[in-house]
């Protein structure tokens, strides 16, 4: 680190301190002073959008500083672990060594990697990709610390584990909390495996976060995840409200569920019941015996669209459609351009849904996965789309995928019954074309943010 990265590391790290505790006292009173200070302490050109978004929303006092206002009910200990992880370590000063490492090495650097340590579950979900992988397969707690050293000497601070049920190796992940207090962990989980002794332990690394999986009420929930899912689930979030840590809500949406998990009524219960965030993943076909039926027609996907949106605005809880959402991020964020995924058997993939790989974490380092065949084709052809509502090399653009996967010779890391590209790609064409027009007329009519550069 050169002299000046250490001394603006070290007034960024001021900065947030100072602005954290001047907070804590009465943060009703003092959030409206925050921006102030944050001024004072920091260069002008410091992430000058964020801060002009934070004051719009505190002078406001819409539902974003309503937000706000529910992370002061949380642990205070955990609450100050997630502002110096999340925000300092893995946005700020994680940033700042991605962008020197991804200039010096023309290669894309992930903001989180996400990890499988197990392919083990306790349960079968009607679609679900991760069965696909069987249930014998598992990262060692040495190779899952290797992983995330590596990745914070790339300025990766965000681990996020998926599976498989990650929380069948929950005494493993809170190791690894207590080895990387430096880091945030979430947890893509099911949610029956959270109790009482998991919330103490949660309470005690103070840097864990789930993230349960939700598929709307309990009908259109139990008929996909199980009889009974719903219940445990509703328990789980009651523990974790009860002893004031985070979570939030995954919920895949389909052509039978999309309604209900995008109801007002869906909204209002988890923010009733806790939860901090819900995240929307659109349904992937992946696996030979994907229920191709379950993909949302160009109607439900624009309602779809429609509503997160209109919730967003209205409602104190972080909401984000990943299919949708492409703008923000300047689409695809796969490929480790945001993020990578690596499975139980340690093979880096460039995304969660995109079962190809050259290499596997235990033959090689994370820097040369990242410039591995099949990653820098992500790397030197993303976007793959100008509209950002088809941003996806797999769903809207087969072609793309189909093309890197055969000029990189990345094999089907899905051991149990590997999937042809061709396979996979013969099922999303057919939407892909389906939902183009859609697409081209939403983008062109939409409002855009400044992130993609257009009007509001």
């Amino acid at each position: 680190m050169t002299v000046v990265s250490s001394v603006k590391e070290t007034m960024q790290n001021f900065a947030l301190n100072q602005a954290l505790k001047y907070i804590e006292g009465n943060p009703e009173e003092n959030i409206p002073k925050l921006m102030s200070l944050v001024d004072k302490l920091t260069p002008p050109d410091w992430y000058r959008g964020q801060r002009d978004a934070i004051r719009r929303a505190i002078n406001e006092k819409n539902n974003w500083y309503q937000l706000i206002l529910r992370v002061y009910e949380l642990d205070p200990g955990v609450r100050r672990a997630f502002f110096q992880n999340f925000l300092f370590n893995a946005s700020l000063k994680g940033s700042a060594t991605q962008n020197e490492v991804k200039a010096k090495e023309n290669c894309n650097v992930p903001w989180a990697i996400l990890l499988d340590p197990t392919s083990a579950c306790n349960m079968h979900c009607t679609g679900c990709w991760a069965a696909e992988y069987g249930n014998r397969l598992n990262l060692s707690l040495e190779a899952m610390d290797s992983i995330i050293r590596q990745g914070k000497e790339l300025g990766t601070y965000m681990y996020i584990y998926t599976g498989g049920e990650p929380l069948v190796r929950k005494e493993d992940l809170i190791r690894l909390c207590e080895m990387h207090p430096d880091c945030e962990f979430l947890a893509f989980t099911n949610g029956t495996l959270i109790d009482e002794s998991f919330c103490r332990d949660m309470l005690r690394v103070k840097n864990f976060v789930p993230a349960i999986s939700l598929e709307g009420f309990e009908k259109a929930n139990d008929s996909r995840r199980g009889e009974g899912d719903y219940a445990k689930v509703s328990h789980a979030m009651a523990l974790l409200r009860e002893h004031r840590l985070p979570f939030g809500i995954s919920t895949c949406y389909t052509s039978k569920n999309y309604a209900d998990v995008t109801s007002e009524a869906f909204f209002d219960y988890l923010l009733g019941s806790g939860a901090l965030f819900v995240w929307f993943f659109h349904y992937m076909p992946v696996g030979n015996d994907a229920a191709v039926e379950l993909l949302p027609t160009p109607q439900q996907r624009a309602e779809v669209y429609r509503r997160i949106r209109e919730f967003r605005s209205t409602k104190a809880i972080f909401s984000m459609d990943f299919q949708n959402d492409a703008e923000y991020v300047g689409g695809c964020i796969a490929g480790g351009r945001n993020y990578l995924h690596i499975n139980a058997k340690g093979d880096v993939e460039p995304c969660v849904f995109i079962h190809y790989s050259n290499c596997n974490i235990h033959d090689t380092s994370l820097l040369d996965a990242l410039k591995s065949p099949l990653f820098q084709a992500y790397h030197d052809n993303q976007p793959f789309n100008e509209n950002m509502l088809r941003p996806c090399p797999m769903l809207e653009n087969p072609e793309a995928l189909r093309a890197m996967v055969k000029k990189t010779g990345a094999v089907s890391t899905d051991y149990q019954s590997p999937e042809s590209v061709d396979h996979l790609c013969d099922k999303t064409t057919p939407y892909a074309e389906n939902w183009q027009g859609t697409a081209d007329s939403l983008w062109k009519s939409c409002g855009k943010c400044a992130a993609c550069g257009k009007k509001e």
